[in-house]
This record gives C-alpha cells, sequence and structure tokens, in this order.
C-alpha cells in the first residue's frame, strides 16, 4: 500500500477514535474542515508542516501516519 491508500484512512480511524469532528480538528491543527474532508477522501494531500501538527495531536508517529510503519508509537 502507499501514502494514497493508508493515510485518508488512518487520518479518519484515528479522528473518530479521539472523538473529534473534521472541524474539531481543523481547529486543533489551524487548518480548514474543507482540507480535513479533502485529505479524508484523498482529494488532497497536506503539507509537511500540517502532517507534522497531526502526528503531533494524535501522539503517532509520521511513518505510521503516512503508512511506513504499523507502530503508531513515536520514537
Amino acid at each position: 500500500m502507499n501514502f494514497k491508500n493508508i493515510f485518508p484512512n488512518r487520518l479518519r480511524m484515528l479522528r473518530l477514535n479521539y472523538g473529534i469532528t473534521q472541524i474539531g480538528l481543523a481547529q486543533e491543527i489551524g487548518s480548514t474542515k474543507q482540507n480535513i474532508n479533502n485529505w479524508e477522501k484523498c482529494v488532497s494531500t497536506p503539507a509537511p508542516d500540517k502532517l507534522v501538527a497531526l502526528a503531533n495531536y494524535f501522539d503517532v508517529s509520521l511513518d505510521y501516519l503516512v503508512g511506513r510503519s504499523d507502530n503508531p508509537e513515536r520514537i
């Protein structure tokens, strides 16, 4: 699998597991609901600073978020 397949699914799963809406997540990371929606639907991909913000918010590694690892723990 690649980024296009894994990232949207992991983002949505993490967001739902945290019980946060797209609007709430957008506010937390300094983005927009439309961006979150587009990322989850694989319409667009986040800029590197937003990927870092997402990983920090969900306390997961970037490798996990983008599908390079199945281990969510940050080292």
